[in-house]
């Protein structure tokens, strides 16, 4: 799933792009993948890329002109959804059916008309959880209006980190993950910041003392900080093989630990799983492989 890393670097990547570029066509091609239906996706033609943001995991195209005034095309890639771009799109229309395009964006070429470039929203697998919404207002968005504080922005202060935490009796792991409490940290990078700490998934968040707070927030700017920077100016394309790169422990399970040796083990969920180092992190303790596991004694 892409991350604050990831989508930063593709609202940069994207910014370079399609400032002052116009829209020629919106196609839609997965039913599933528009969460509105006013304005219509078609109210973006002929209008001009303003600026590109990032909101957590989302990412905010604003756009600007004509009757339509000012509109955003809002994106959630999900799990398994990616932006594609393309020097050269089809000049075939798209066609639904079983293949993983949910979405296609022509550009308006020089002259007006379509031009040749643009891109393709994408997503693998079977759940399809890929989000595109067309509204006036990116607050309009539910998973927007919802967000916790950026990570990476100026108000989580230290102090606003420790008051975010107090009183929580939930794993520091669910916590770091909840999109209401901090705004894009994922599956991942949760992984990587505990990792960084050298804590426990499981401890409860509001058993960490001053000290362990300190660590945790100074883990969570530098692991998040140093993975936009690996991620900055890198193609669209090559950004899923940049994080995983870039990984200690998250996706390593049976690998050696780059700090200490030991052997990166995993706890599996449902529909999803978690890597860890023991020695680094559970005092050499392993971990039960169960949804409410507890340190083995």
């Amino acid at each position: 799933m892409p991350e604050l890393p990831e989508v930063e670097a593709l609202r940069g990547f994207l910014a370079e792009r399609l400032d002052g570029r116009g829209v020629a066509r919106v196609q839609p091609v997965a039913v599933s993948v528009l969460k509105t239906y006013d304005p219509p996706p078609d109210a973006l033609e002929g209008l001009a890329f303003t600026g590109v943001f990032r909101h957590g995991k989302f990412l905010d195209l604003r756009l600007a002109g004509g009757e339509s005034g000012e509109l955003h095309l809002v994106v959630h890639l999900a799990r398994a959804g990616w932006l594609r771009w393309q020097d050269r799109l089809p000049a075939a229309p798209p066609r639904p059916g079983r293949g993983p395009l949910a979405l296609r964006l022509r550009l308006a070429g020089p002259e007006g008309g379509a031009g040749p470039d643009g891109f393709d929203l994408t997503e693998a697998g079977t759940q399809k959880r890929l989000a595109v919404y067309v509204v006036r207002d990116p607050r309009e968005v539910p998973g927007i209006a919802r967000l916790g504080p950026d990570p990476l922005s100026g108000e989580l202060s230290r102090e606003a980190f420790g008051a975010l935490l107090r009183g929580e009796r939930r794993r520091i792991k669910g916590l770091l993950r909840d999109q209401g409490v901090l705004a894009g940290i994922g599956n991942a990078y949760s992984d990587e910041i505990l990792h960084a700490a050298r804590m426990s998934p499981f401890r409860l968040a509001a058993d960490l003392g001053e000290e362990e707070t300190t660590a945790l927030y100074e883990a969570m700017g530098t692991t998040l900080r140093e993975a936009v920077d690996r991620s900055r100016g890198v193609a669209a394309g090559r950004l899923k093989a940049e994080k995983r790169s870039g990984l200690r422990v998250h996706g390593r399970t049976g690998e050696p630990c780059p700090v200490c040796g030991d052997t990166v083990r995993e706890v599996s969920f449902s529909d999803s799983s978690l890597q860890y180092c023991p020695t680094c992190q559970t005092g050499g303790r392993p971990l039960a492989d169960r949804r409410m596991s507890r340190l083995l004694k």
